[in-house]
């Protein structure tokens, strides 16, 4: 079972939804991932058949089904915002797919409908309706409904974003156990890094329309090759600064400008790699002006004003207090640096890595 996007776009309004988007989807669970407006759910729209494109094709096993109805397809399709019917029960909601497939007999439905309410965690409201349930439990019905059928081809865009993190962290769980050898193919659509690092899935990075990298998620996040993908895999946000490569070594750019015999580069620094007051010897040292702690709990998130007007986030564990408008020193380890040429591309994963072929 393959379905194949072959140079897939998509124009509303005089803008690009997609572009040139070529996809070869394989059975099994893929994740794609991007920010909001990356073109995610359009890309599963024209996957579904809800969305005819204006240029390419879908190939469900070399069979090109591009302006093949919905209705005719074996897909189902997982939404953020839930839809259930609500004249009917949750058990009714679940079984309703199946009632419509001759693989299930009676006994058959009242079986698979119990087995996915039980994962989803539900088996408690079947005779609820739709009214009488949370948001979250309304998701939950969704999803099962979607799960109880077996299908070619599964979609889910971002299921699990309105759900509380417990259940989230949970269903995580489930669902990545449960698409393991599946025979069909299950695209699943999030904006969330941590997400589709758990999932350890093959990986589509999308944005503005366009497939950025696919691979495995883990390699990506350890060597992005471009700063775009970079960006999209962290969260909190990527320090982006402005560096040099002088003398062999990367150094942070300040207010003044590029000079003779240097190399411009641009430079990553996830949150969780900025150390405050001290850092370990050859680290990066960067002066800045404290503007805001916001304390989570278990975190504290720093925001500081580096010379030359950049700004730093620093991602620092427990409950830490700052005064605002207090000077610090933000330090960084030149071995957990990213860094990229002025276009955008990997140069290192590391200062050092450039210096040795700056």
């Amino acid at each position: 079972m393959t379905v194949i996007l072959d140079g897939v776009s998509v124009r509303s309004r005089g803008e690009v939804w997609l572009a040139d988007v070529n996809l070869d989807l394989s059975p099994g669970m893929t994740t794609l991932i991007g920010p909001m407006t990356a073109g995610k759910t359009t890309l599963m729209r024209v996957a579904a058949g809800l969305l005819t494109p204006d240029a390419g094709r879908v190939l469900v096993d070399g069979e090109d089904v591009t302006r093949m109805s919905v209705r005719k397809r074996s897909v189902a399709f997982v939404y953020q915002q839930f839809i259930n019917y609500p004249s009917l029960t949750v058990y009714e909601n679940i079984a309703s797919p199946l009632r419509l497939d001759p693989r299930f007999r009676r006994d058959g439905v009242d079986r698979r409908v119990r087995e996915v309410a039980e994962l989803m965690g539900i088996e408690n409201l079947l005779k609820r309706r739709p009214a009488e349930l949370s948001g979250g439990q309304q998701q939950r019905t969704a999803i099962a409904r979607a799960l109880a059928r077996p299908v070619d081809l599964l979609l889910l865009d971002e299921p699990l974003a309105n759900l509380d993190f417990k259940l989230r962290e949970q269903l995580r769980a489930d669902l990545k156990s449960m698409f393991v050898g599946s025979p069909g193919v299950v695209l699943y659509a999030t904006a969330d890094p941590a997400e589709a690092l758990t999932f350890a899935a093959p990986t589509v990075v999308l944005g503005e329309g366009r497939v950025r990298h696919v691979g495995d998620v883990a390699d990506m996040y350890a060597r992005p090759p471009t700063l775009a993908v970079a960006a999209t895999l962290s969260d909190p946000p990527l320090n982006v600064l402005p560096g040099v490569v002088r003398d062999g070594r990367v150094e942070v750019l300040g207010s003044r400008g590029e000079q003779d015999g240097e190399q411009e580069v641009v430079l990553g620094v996830r949150p969780h790699q900025v150390t405050i007051g001290q850092g370990r010897p050859g680290a990066l040292e960067l002066p800045a002006e404290i503007r805001i702690a916001e304390v989570t709990g278990s975190a504290t998130f720093l925001h500081l004003l580096l010379q030359g007007g950049r700004h730093l986030v620093a991602h620092l564990p427990g409950t830490q207090r700052f005064t605002p408008g207090e000077t610090t020193r933000a330090y960084v380890d030149p071995a957990h640096v990213l860094v990229f040429d002025k276009d955008g591309r990997l140069a290192g994963t590391s200062a050092a890595e450039v210096g040795r072929h700056g």
